[in-house]
């Protein structure tokens, strides 16, 4: 959870992910509900896709929540009748109306009622106003106008405003409300269970909340008011859970179908309603949703309406569905639906998304999840489209470990560490893998299929020699095959690839599953439907799902209650440490270091450990370190491995190339009620190219890692003047490390498939990176694409980019005249204008062989223009346009 105020009486209660509705469309917002004594505000944030920093997150407006505040669900009928659908808000203060959309789930429940909560302390404090003076500090923090209360806001009377006859309604229920409430809250010595009902009475009738059933008391317990007592309450029921719950079997149809950009053109159900009975859960993915470059870029696509209208037509006729949750990441799409009987029995909802395209964040590669809690199991479900081409399996296996490692979902208890998608007790895991079969001519594979003898063929499969190996998916299972290929076939036909490639037929398209009490009841491809170059594949499950027994729960958590009481205040925790000092060698740019530390709770009770912020410092740990997990239980007699892991990217390897900070931290570990202990980090960082400037790396004729760390620092810190002065000794007009990979793409690279769009091996580029730090060999290593790939990171991780930040704004505003733009480039400090220079030479290059490489200007002018022309701050979709309009200048300039 980020944390909205640095005020030390404001409290952060409560944020939720939402869409701000535009007349336009939607662009994704962050609402926080902040309190300062009694009065409470709602801040709104801007975000980049993939917030990571608080760099990535900026305060639009805030709202005060006062008398002239309010906020209405405003969802439409056909919204409300889907039991699973997004909660629909109009929130209004004073004259603006702002509408938002908020995730369906727990979390969006748990966020309303704070907000409820909120607007009946002001009733309380009737006749008196909140002033809202602590809000002023963060008036230059917002972008636009904002909400902030004028003077005159906050005198209590309500403003006049236009609105809808039904808004009309609306506030005269609300002045209704306010009436009861005031005097409530006026009457001295009002009985407690009095004043606990008027609470409890707050503008119910205006939001959707949730009842907290059996199903989801196991979330009650992770809420963040919930203290060291309940945690040990969640601890032992978890522990106990075989007491209090029974398996009940539930079934799930799980489908993936690639659809090659295609649209919608014949009903679905005969692959999504062939089973005999209607399933209890659909979890349907897609990819290739939307091959546009539009999309690619910007994520937005009609198909995505297309093709879930399909698919609510095609699920099964003797069922009705909610539709719980629809994510997507370009053309990578998961649709979850579940008959209406069984959505009050789905909580903990949440969705994520992860890239692993081209620099690891491109989403034309990836995956897309959903996690939830149904009943009182947990499960995770994930729609995956990986890397391409035969040859590429060793990719393959990298994006599946990217996404296993970088697919994280947040806990509704904000203390607690992000679930990965192996944390759950069930994974249904599909999707286009792209696994091919291997070893066997294009005819000997045709002819297996004809006589249809699918073990021998399935032999020759990548992903089950992949997982014969443990290389991938380990402990997952998959059903026996036993229907032909589902790729590739000509569109509108069963006829296998006619194309000039002619495709060797391959089972790309698959779904397995990881978990206890799950059985496969079929696995099938549908070769009627013929929209696509791939044909759809399903698989029903039955799965055993937890169901709790209310008596035994009740029983069971007495008992523990009672057990607890014996323990409480009797002896203080303690945990003895594994070490205390950790040292890491020889760390490089991009390098992923793990040591473990291990606690054991060696005390008499339960224990709470958390690392803590040191005075005056943002974070516990400096940003190249993370301890994995940050906080968490011990019961007694228990052991937990910590992984302190240490990453230095594009935003540390500047300040440490230059010496300026060195790989050295103090981790505080504290245990609540306990001591804190002091962990020592410390290790060598060898300095690289990826992360030095372009006038530190002229001056470098020797690999960096040949140099003296002093001399690097001397040239890091040297003022441009100095640089430019006659008496320094001449530069390279270009770095070296730069020429290396442009000259070795330019020899071996200009006629490569997808250059710049298809991503490189890790492997690959770390012995790139090594090669470019200590020599320069007479060719690189690796593939093309993993050259490609290096080229980018080097850009993006340039401290100040080919063009200066400086000159970020005249880009800008001169971004439609090809003069200007020349001329702006033109007063580039000299090393840079040369590096933009050599680098859009290059990519025009690049382009007189687009028939090969399908290169295009707005590929190129997209990838580039982000690198070269970065923004000092958040970069909006406008900006992004503009960006790319300028650099295309350079691109076409000479292609007349």
């Amino acid at each position: 959870m980020f944390h909205i105020s640095s005020d030390s009486q404001a409290e952060d209660l409560a944020a939720s992910e939402c869409l701000l509705l535009l007349d336009n469309g939607t662009e994704s917002r962050l609402l926080g509900l902040v309190k300062h004594i009694k009065e409470h505000a709602l801040f709104m944030f801007m975000h980049r896709r993939m917030a990571i920093t608080g760099s990535d997150v900026t305060l639009q407006k805030i709202i005060p929540i006062s008398y002239d505040f309010s906020v209405v669900e405003v969802s439409s009928p056909e919204e409300l009748a889907v039991v699973g659908a997004d909660t629909r808000l109009r929130v209004t203060f004073l004259n603006e109306e702002i509408e938002f959309k908020l995730p369906f789930g727990s979390h969006t429940r748990l966020f309303l009622s704070e907000v409820n909560r909120a607007w009946c302390d002001v009733c309380e404090q009737y006749p008196n106003s909140p002033k809202f003076d602590w809000l002023t500090k963060y008036r230059k923090s917002a972008k636009g106008p904002g909400l902030l209360p004028s003077t005159a806001a906050s005198t209590g009377k309500i403003a006049k405003r236009e609105r809808s006859h039904s808004a009309d309604t609306r506030e005269h229920k609300e002045d209704k409300h306010t009436n009861s409430c005031t005097e409530k809250a006026r009457g001295e010595g009002a009985h407690e269970n009095s004043q606990e009902r008027v609470k409890g009475e707050g503008r119910n009738e205006l939001v959707r909340l949730s009842k907290h059933t059996v199903s989801n008391k196991a979330q009650m317990l992770t809420m963040p008011q919930f203290g060291l007592r309940d945690t040990l309450v969640k601890c032992e029921l978890l522990k106990n859970e075989d007491a209090y719950t029974y398996i009940e079997n539930f079934s799930f149809f799980l489908g993936t179908y690639n659809v090659n950009g295609q649209t919608p053109k014949e009903s679905l159900r005969s692959w999504l309603g062939c089973t005999p009975q209607p399933p209890d859960l659909y979890c349907i993915g897609f990819q290739e949703l939307d091959l546009s470059k539009e999309v690619f870029f910007f994520n937005d696509t009609p198909k995505e309406q297309e093709w879930m209208k399909a698919v609510s037509e095609g699920l099964h006729s003797d069922a009705k569905y909610a539709l719980v949750k629809l994510v997507r990441l370009v053309g990578i799409m998961l649709l979850f639906y579940v008959k209406k009987e069984h959505a009050e029995h789905i909580s903990e909802m949440e969705a994520e998304t992860v890239g692993t395209g081209i620099m690891g964040r491109m989403g034309n590669k990836g995956a897309v999840a959903v996690r939830f809690r149904f009943h009182n199991s947990d499960v995770c479900v994930v729609n995956a489209h990986l890397a391409a081409h035969v040859e590429e399996y060793e990719r393959r296996n990298q994006d599946y470990r990217d996404i296993c490692s970088r697919m994280l979902f947040r806990q509704l208890d904000p203390t607690l560490s992000p679930l990965t998608i192996m944390k759950h007790s069930i994974v249904l895991w599909l999707g286009d893998l792209n696994y091919r079969i291997s070893d066997l001519e294009v005819d000997h594979v045709k002819d297996l299929i004809m006589k249809k003898d699918f073990e021998t063929l399935h032999n020759h499969d990548q992903l089950k020699r992949q997982m014969d190996e443990e290389a991938v998916f380990v402990d997952f299972l998959e059903g026996e095959i036993e229907f032909q290929p589902t790729y590739k076939y000509d569109m509108g036909s069963d006829q296998w690839d006619t194309s000039e490639k002619c495709r060797v037929p391959a089972w790309c398209d698959r779904i397995l599953w990881k978990g206890k009490n799950i059985t496969q009841r079929h696995y099938r491809s549908h070769m009627t439907l013929r929209t696509s170059d791939h044909k759809p594949v399903s698989c029903l499950l039955e799965i055993g799902i937890k169901v709790v027994n209310e008596e035994s729960y009740k029983r069971t958590l007495e008992d523990i209650v009672r057990s607890l009481d014996k323990l409480e205040n009797e002896c203080i925790p303690s945990v003895c440490l594994s070490q205390s000092e950790f040292h890491f060698k020889d760390v490089k740019f991009m390098q992923h270091r793990a040591e473990t530390l291990t606690l054991h709770n060696d005390g008499q009770v339960p224990c709470k450990f958390e690392f803590i912020k040191k005075l005056d410092e943002p974070a516990y740990c400096k940003p190249w370190l993370t301890a994995n997990p940050s906080r968490g239980f011990l019961a007694q007699g228990d052991s937990v491995d910590i992984d302190l892991e240490l990453f230095v990217n594009r935003s540390t390897a500047p300040e440490l190339n230059s010496g300026q900070q060195q790989l050295e931290d103090i981790l505080i570990l504290h245990l609540e009620r306990g001591k804190d202990f002091f962990i020592s980090i410390s290790g060598s960082y060898l300095p690289s190219c990826f992360g030095s400037s372009i006038h530190t790396l002229c001056q470098l004729k020797e690999p960096i890692q040949d140099m003296p760390l002093e001399s690097i620092r001397e040239l890091s810190l040297m003022s441009t003047s100095e640089k430019n002065s006659p008496d320094t000794e001449k530069t390279l007009d270009i770095p070296k490390e730069l020429w290396m990979m442009v000259d070795h793409l330019y020899r071996n690279g200009s006629k490569q498939e997808d250059l710049f769009q298809q991503p490189g091996l890790r492997s690959e580029f770390e012995e790139i990176r090594d090669c470019l730090d200590t020599g320069m060999p007479d060719t690189l290593p690796g593939s093309n694409h993993s050259v490609a790939e290096a080229l980018l990171l080097f850009l993006d991780a340039l401290p100040e980019p080919v063009i200066p930040f400086s000159f970020y704004q005249q880009c800008l505003e001169y971004c439609y005249t090809s003069s200007q733009c020349k001329m702006i480039i033109s007063m580039l400090p000299q090393c840079h204008k040369n590096v933009f220079n050599y680098i859009t030479a290059f990519l025009r290059e690049l382009l007189k062989n687009s028939a090969h490489n399908r290169l295009d200007v707005n590929i190129l002018a997209t990838i580039f223009a982000a690198l070269l022309l970065r923004s000092p701050t958040k970069q909006d979709i406008m900006e992004k346009r503009k960006t790319q309009e300028f650099f295309q200048h350079f691109l076409v300039q000479e292609t007349h």
